[in-house]
């Protein structure tokens, strides 16, 4: 009888591990890679996983602030970093998961082709705005202000600039029209959403400041376990194989 219920109660103990949720804060340019990453994770593991998306540094303010995450993927290495750095963060499990691209999207109706012209289709005048991350605290708008600094065509373009909270949100206004080009990850431009819908041309990665990825566990975390199994299944086969798929790159250093 003993043995019985030891047996019930280790099986009941499972059942509830298994079932608790992790929640994972996660860069605006992963919104199309990662939910599909963790479909995948979910249907082989039984973990419920509930993403946060947003600008990397808003992620990292919250979690500052006390936000309840578990797991944090970041577009940009240094807020993971910082987290470790003030005791936030497991150091053990920060790693490099992908390096991020930028690229210029124009929508079908602009008549344009960004891959012949490239960064100096922003300053045709069939061009009248241009969205971008805001630079204050998203990696991929300090990435865009940069490449268009780069090339020398900031003072033409910046009147034209309209500034999404996020990449996504970037995306979305040129999606929408409500922009004409969008200076935006390449996980966007390659998502069912938008790769029927326009073209684009990838920034030169000497434009702008490598976008270095990096995820880490949260010392806060009441899951540390769930958490880290999840970021095994990121940085594992099919994980990488997924963030492939969108255009990353799999970096060739890991911490």
């Amino acid at each position: 009888m003993f043995l019985r219920i030891s047996l019930l109660a280790l099986l009941l103990f499972s059942l509830c591990v298994s079932a608790q949720e992790i929640t994972v804060a996660a860069a605006a340019d992963l919104s199309t890679a990662l939910p599909e990453i963790v479909a995948t994770y979910t249907r082989q593991t039984g973990q419920t996983v509930k993403l946060s998306l947003g600008s990397s540094g808003n992620l990292a303010n919250q979690i500052q602030n006390g936000a309840p995450f578990d797991v944090f993927f970041s577009a940009d290495e240094n807020y993971p970093t910082q987290l470790v750095e003030k005791g936030l963060a497991e150091k053990d499990t920060l790693y490099r998961y992908a390096v991020g691209r930028l690229v210029l999207w124009v929508p079908n109706e602009v008549p344009l082709d960004p891959q012949k012209l490239g960064i100096q289709a922003l300053v045709d005048s069939s061009i009248k705005k241009i969205s971008i991350a805001n630079p204050l605290h998203a990696p991929y708008g300090r990435a865009a202000e940069a490449a268009i600094k780069h090339f020398e065509i900031y003072d033409q373009v910046a009147p034209k600039l309209v500034l999404g909270e996020n990449v996504s949100q970037a995306a979305q206004f040129a999606e929408s029209g409500n922009a004409q080009a969008g200076l935006i990850a390449l996980s966007h431009a390659l998502s069912p959403a938008m790769k029927d819908k326009g073209h684009y041309w990838i920034v030169p990665l000497d434009a702008y400041p490598t976008l270095n990825q990096a995820a880490v566990v949260l010392s806060k975390s009441k899951q540390q376990d769930a958490a880290r199994r999840f970021l095994d299944f990121v940085r594992g086969p099919e994980g990488t194989s997924l963030l492939k798929n969108y255009g990353f790159s799999l970096p060739t250093e890991t911490h």
